[in-house]
This record gives C-alpha cells, sequence and structure tokens, in this order.
C-alpha cells in the first residue's frame, strides 16, 4: 500500500513550508538506515496501517488548530492524524541530529520513529508543526521499528496535555490513534518479549528542533550548514533578537540556557523526573 493524497477534506489547514524549503534536505529519496551527511531532514512517509481508530483527542489543542467537533470525529481525521492520507500541503519529514547521551557523544541520532507532518498557521498566526509518534521507519530508525505501542502512547498523549495544564513548558498532544495491528516489545527488558496493541500520537509544537540538530553540524565540522539553522532558527523562532550576527548568537545561546532552566524548575516544582536529560531530548524552545 501506499500514502494516498487527498483533495477532499474540510481539514482546512494552512500549510507553511518555511523549514523544507530554507533548509538543505536529504538528497537519497529512499526510506533506509544511512548516516545522512549535510542535511537537516529527510522525506520520508509515514506507513500505512491495517485498522486506525481514534481513542482520543484534545478538545483545546484542536480548537487551536482550527479544527471543529465535526472534524476530529471523522474518517479523515482519523486516517490522517494515524499516517494513512497525506492532505494538501504535507510534506512529511524526518530531522536529522545527534546527542550526547549520559555524557558521551553518541553520533547520529534523529527522528527514529517521529514523521513531521508539516508546519500549520491558525487564525491567530500562531504556527504549530503536527508530528507523528509510532508512525514508522526513517533512514534514523537504526535497528528499531519506528513504531509505538498503546500503553507508551496514552501515557505521552496524557502526561504532555496534564504538564500543559500545570503550567510546565512543554509540546502538546493532539490526537491518540490504535493502529490496529500489534507490536513487539520487551516491556520489562527481560528477555520476554510480547505483542502488544500499537498506537499513533499526533504532537504539536511550534518547533522540534534539539540541541542535537546543531550538535550534529558542530561534530562534522559542517560550519556552513550549522550557521544555516542556526540563523534560521533565530529568524522563525527567535526573531525578536534581530537579525544573526555574532552578538545575536550569544543572545540566543543565553535564551534558550535561561529557557531550559525554567522548564527544569516548573518540572521540580510538580514533582516529574526525567532520566534521560541527553542532548537528542531537549528542546531549544524550552519545551
Amino acid at each position: 500500500m501506499t500514502t494516498k493524497q487527498t483533495n477532499e477534506t474540510f481539514l482546512n489547514f494552512n500549510f507553511n513550508t518555511r523549514f523544507i524549503d530554507r533548509l538543505p534536505a536529504d538528497p537519497e529519496t529512499e526510506n533506509s538506515r544511512r548516516q545522512v551527511i549535510s542535511s537537516c531532514f529527510s522525506f520520508v512517509k509515514p506507513r500505512q496501517v491495517e485498522a486506525p481508530q481514534l481513542v482520543a483527542y484534545s478538545k483545546e489543542m484542536s480548537e487551536d488548530l482550527g479544527l471543529s467537533e465535526n472534524d476530529c470525529h471523522s474518517d479523515l481525521f482519523t486516517q490522517v492524524f494515524s499516517g494513512n492520507h497525506l492532505i494538501d500541503g504535507m510534506k512529511p519529514y524526518a530531522q536529522c541530529y545527534g546527542g550526547h547521551q549520559f555524557g558521551h557523544w553518541a553520533g547520529q541520532l534523529g527522528d527514529g520513529r517521529a514523521i513531521n507532518l508539516g508546519e500549520v498557521v491558525n487564525a491567530s498566526e500562531q504556527h504549530h508543526i503536527l508530528q507523528l509518534k509510532g508512525a514508522g521507519e526513517t533512514p534514523y530508525s537504526r535497528t528499531a521499528d519506528g513504531l509505538a505501542v498503546l500503553r507508551s502512547s496514552v501515557r505521552e498523549f496524557l502526561c504532555s496535555e496534564a504538564m500543559h495544564h500545570l503550567g510546565v513548558p512543554t509540546t502538546r498532544a493532539l490526537s491518540l490513534i490504535k493502529t490496529g495491528e500489534m507490536v513487539t516489545r520487551d516491556m520489562f527488558y527481560d528477555g520476554h518479549a510480547k505483542q502488544e496493541p500499537g498506537a499513533v500520537v499526533c504532537r504539536v509544537a511550534p518547533s522540534f528542533l534539539r540541541f542535537g540538530n546543531y550538535e550534529i553540524f558542530a561534530a562534522r565540522g559542517d560550519i556552513e550548514n550549522l550557521q544555516r539553522l542556526v540563523d534560521y532558527t533565530i529568524s522563525t523562532d527567535f526573531p525578536h533578537l534581530g537579525k544573526p550576527c555574532v552578538e545575536v548568537y550569544t543572545q540566543w545561546f543565553n535564551e534558550i540556557c535561561q529557557r531550559t532552566v525554567d522548564m527544569i524548575v516548573h518540572w521540580m516544582r510538580v514533582g516529574f523526573v526525567h532520566g534521560v536529560m541527553n542532548t537528542d531530548n531537549m528542546s531549544i524552545l524550552g519545551l
């Protein structure tokens, strides 16, 4: 089966393609595991699923995106946010990044089970990137299958919305959809893998750029593309700092540090503990 694209939709999103238009794409289009050089992302289509079924959606997040209740209960909504259909304007991609994990440089990591569907601009001119988690393999999946189970997807959906309402800076969740397929996971890491129901979560954020998106270029000595990405980030997500220059780069770095500190303080305030504070997991927006 191949991913379909349709014009027959009342999910009337206004898409902005500035990320894929202004930053270098992986020239290789085959979805195979590999090292991706001199590129910020790779185009990739979500995996088709057999019997998607809506479990839950965030009414608040859907309203921010301009979606009606009828939109969210439609079959089209379920097909789109399970990865089965692409609507006009969606050009899915997975991001390339590296990371320090537990104090050690891990090299290229990337979106191994996350696929960005596109960037939506709502009626208030706010930008929201729609990202599917658990929608299949990407060039960055390494030895993994790119899928997610319902158990962990429920946790992600509920916790992101709960943290938002607790006042913690966080990415959001739009939807939780069962795939109708089984996924094999070793829940307790004891060598006894079992099959569990699969699921896909749609995550939402102004940006999914991480510390590791910049580190991978720095580690490879690719200063040209590092600067392209930094300049893009400042112009789109930190425009209040002004036109990129040496002084603005320093201000940008300081703001990232402060946003991250604020986020950690909020986590501690509500008793939340994060066991993998690695740079491949850290948002440059402090989310």
